[in-house]
């Protein structure tokens, strides 16, 4: 960053988080560019303050002072353990990551490499709780991924340099925030659209600070004021009722995404994995659901096939359908349904009575109410 005097110091993250509907048993990325920067201190981390460079924020991320920190990495890529990254991995675990790049730079073996090694990602904004480090590494868990494997959020591991302690990352999320409805796109410097700064996700969160012309000014979690177009954004207040969404929004959403390669642990517009997919889009309409095929089996309201509405859930399992639920697609109506099915493979809409998920079906549930 221009002019930036931040200590650019490690801080240590991340326990991974499982994606789609694998085994647990099988089962990182951003910079700290901000104000204050966590340091690391023999096995403790304390934050080292350095002098600000940008006006005083005025709406923050609500991070709880002490173990909690932001990401600030575009998106950050948790791991099963510290340091099993190949150097094609670079990209993203960088400070500043290039997921297009990482995500196009590897052939299908590279990917299906990743399975097991990767356990979710977090996106920019995001807040997560630090439990362990090891050297540059930290494991964290991250609140918004609601997983049987923990009951405070999805773990895993990744780079203490994505992660930031900044004084916006601990001030209230009081503002409407701008999320981001479109697969990418970008953060500017400037209002008028001719800096890019960052490429952001699909349903990454940032307090709106005003409005200037066509864009909204937003608070970034340690490089302060940035502008988002308001065309790739929705404004929404997190502490008010949102309107449920119809099954047809959610379909018309995931439709958004048809075509994008899958990628195992993924849950923003540059991949997603199965579950992650169907938990991202659900999120993005302000419904929590857990982040594994698994979990989102046993939860919400159990459906028969013959009732499905679009919006349900249509999950698959091993020995023709009676075994551990692998995979999650979304009924789509029409007798088809959306998914993202595996790494050789992107995101679709197909014929429930495709023969494999004939063979395959373990049941549906809905999160909607009837």
């Amino acid at each position: 960053m221009t002019g930036a005097k931040a200590l650019f110091i490690t801080l240590i993250l991340v326990m991974l988080l499982p994606a789609c509907g694998r085994p647990v048993e099988e089962y990182a990325e951003a910079a700290i560019f901000g104000e204050i920067m966590p340091e690391m201190k023999g096995d403790g981390l304390i934050m080292a303050e350095s002098e600000p460079e940008h006006k005083e924020a005025v709406c923050g991320f609500g991070a709880e002072p002490g173990n909690e920190y932001v990401v600030n990495a575009a998106v950050a890529t948790l791991w099963s353990a510290p340091g099993r990254n190949r150097p094609m991995d670079e990209a993203s675990l960088t400070p500043v990551v290039d997921m297009g790049k990482w995500t196009s730079d590897m052939t299908i073996p590279d990917k299906l490499w990743l399975v097991g090694k990767l356990e979710t990602q977090a996106l920019y904004g995001q807040r997560v709780k630090t439990i362990e480090s090891a050297g540059d590494w930290v494991k964290v868990i991250v609140p918004g991924q609601s997983t049987s494997r923990n009951v405070e959020g999805y773990p895993g591991w990744m780079p203490g340099s994505q992660l930031i302690g900044s004084d916006a990352a601990y001030l209230a999320a009081a503002c409407p925030m701008a999320v981001v409805k479109s697969r990418t796109a970008f953060l500017y410097h400037d209002p008028s659209g001719t800096m890019p700064f960052l490429e952001l996700s699909f349903n990454t969160r940032l307090p709106i600070l005003g409005d200037v012309g066509d864009f909204y000014a937003v608070q970034t979690p340690g490089d302060g004021e940035k502008y988002l177009l308001k065309a790739v954004a929705m404004s929404v207040r997190e502490n008010e009722e949102a309107g449920r969404p119809t099954g047809e929004q959610l379909v018309e959403t995931a439709s958004l995404f048809l075509e994008l390669p899958y990628l195992w642990a993924g849950v923003s517009g540059f991949g997603f994995d199965c579950s992650g997919f169907t938990h991202a889009i659900y999120g993005f309409h302000g419904l929590g659901i857990p982040r594994d095929a698994s979990d989102q089996a046993r939860s919400g309201k159990p459906v028969r096939r013959s009732d499905l509405q679009p919006g349900d859930l249509m999950f698959f399992a091993y020995n023709d359908g009676k075994g551990k639920v692998h995979h999650v697609g979304m009924y789509a109506g029409d007798g088809q349904m959306i998914h993202s099915p595996r790494t050789e493979s992107s995101i679709e809409i197909i014929s429930i009575d495709t023969p494999l998920f004939v063979k395959e079906y373990a049941g549906a549930r809905r999160y909607l109410p009837d």
